[in-house]
């Protein structure tokens, strides 16, 4: 591997953790704008889910510009352009419709998926590219780096994680447009966008990706925001205690994502998705029987995560596989987003579900029976996907 590959690879990463900074600036700080604006529940709710459900729809606008213009235009562009709404946080603070505004604008920091997937797939060889891939998603780790260290800065001073993030981000949008480089053989699609985002769309492998993400990135998604108040609910712990376990959560994801990843280089990445899928159904059931926390209760949220991590990275890893490099940026916009959207729809039902039956026990059932379909469909449809033939190629002029 050239020298190139792997200064992308550090740089996309790096860009990837400090964006997803940025894209959760919010969240941590939910329940102080709460207090200090007199927010409802349902509006504090609003003003976490803004930035989270604009980013992951903006992945499939902001990859098929990848596709076109490339990672040395777009990481430094759209770095750039975050620093805007995250400077105004500091004015619109004091007002929740301000606040929600510059929320929506935030959501742009939750692109950058969509355009590390095509510079870090352009750089690897397929035998290499789903390590490389996983150690890329270790970014999504930006999320966690947010609800650690943004309450404390905010401790401080209220202006001062703001002020923080854009200089890290404009830091980082200068290095990215001095360093980032694409791949020299890379093919420059000249269609419009829609044409290239209805191109990606007529392929079936575009949506079945998509649902597959939707159950693995989605779930990680949707513990690291309900995590906490199951803890709470159920066990009865202590806010900080839910909250430290909701980052070890998190950090087994992130470690895995690469692992997967890694694996998926080995063996066919479907392969790996169905086993990974299929121990998150296991312990779903187990789960769903109600353990003791200690120590059989942890031990299944840590196996969760680690199979939830692992099979995001290697469906991440099918993905490059099986997509003509031309259309990477544009499916993965779309899979980033069905992946990013999947994570809001179970803490819905898992609350419904306990306002009504007064037990998690039904939502768990429904997340091992999701987990299951997946390893199913993954093993008994996809395990051959990309193994005999290589995708066609896509004409510039597509």
């Amino acid at each position: 591997m050239t020298v190139a590959a792997y200064r992308n690879l550090t740089l996309a990463t790096l860009g990837f953790t400090i964006t997803f900074w940025a894209w959760n600036l919010i969240s941590p700080l939910g329940h102080a704008f709460k207090a200090a604006l007199g927010l409802t529940s349902f509006e504090e709710a609003v003003l976490v889910a803004a930035p989270v459900v604009v980013g992951a729809l903006g992945r499939v606008p902001v990859g098929a510009l990848t596709d076109r213009y490339g990672a040395r235009l777009m990481f430094p562009l759209v770095s750039g352009l975050t620093i805007v709404p995250v400077l105004l946080l500091i004015p619109a603070r004091h007002n929740y419709a301000a606040l929600l505004a510059a929320a929506f604008l935030l959501g742009l920091g939750g692109t950058t998926f969509a355009i590390g997937v095509p510079l870090v797939n352009g750089w690897f060889p397929p035998g290499r590219r789903g390590l490389a891939l996983g150690i890329f998603g270790m970014g999504m780790g930006g999320v966690a780096l947010s609800a650690y260290l943004t309450p404390r800065i905010h401790r401080y001073d209220e202006n001062l994680p703001y002020l923080v993030v854009a200089m890290a981000l404009a830091v980082f949008a200068m290095l990215a447009a001095l360093i980032i480089t694409d791949a020299p053989d890379r093919p420059v699609p000249q269609s419009s966008l829609a044409t290239r985002l209805a191109a990606a769309g007529r392929l079936r492998i575009t949506w079945e990706l998509a649902a597959l993400y939707a159950v693995g990135f989605g779930g990680i998604v949707a513990f690291g925001v309900y995590l906490p108040t199951y803890l709470q609910t159920w066990y009865d712990v202590g806010a900080v205690h839910a909250g430290t376990s909701a980052a070890g959560f998190a950090l087994v994801t992130v470690v895995f994502r690469p692992i997967g990843g890694w694996c998926a280089d080995r063996a066919h990445p479907a392969v790996v998705t169905a086993w990974a899928l299929g121990a998150v159904a296991l312990f779903a059931v187990v789960q769903a029987l109600d353990p003791m926390l200690h120590p059989l209760g942890t031990l299944d949220f840590l196996v969760m995560a680690a199979g939830l991590g692992a099979s995001s990275g290697a469906i991440i890893a099918l993905l490059a596989r099986v997509t003509p490099q031309a259309r990477v940026g544009s499916v993965t916009g779309i899979v980033g987003a069905c992946g990013g959207l999947g994570g809001f729809v179970p803490p819905l039902v898992m609350g419904a579900v306990y306002g009504t039956k007064g037990s998690y026990a039904i939502g768990f059932m429904l997340l091992s029976d999701l987990a299951l379909a997946g390893c199913v469909y993954a093993f008994g449809r996809m395990r051959t996907a990309g193994a005999d033939d290589t995708p066609a190629p896509v004409s510039p002029t597509e």
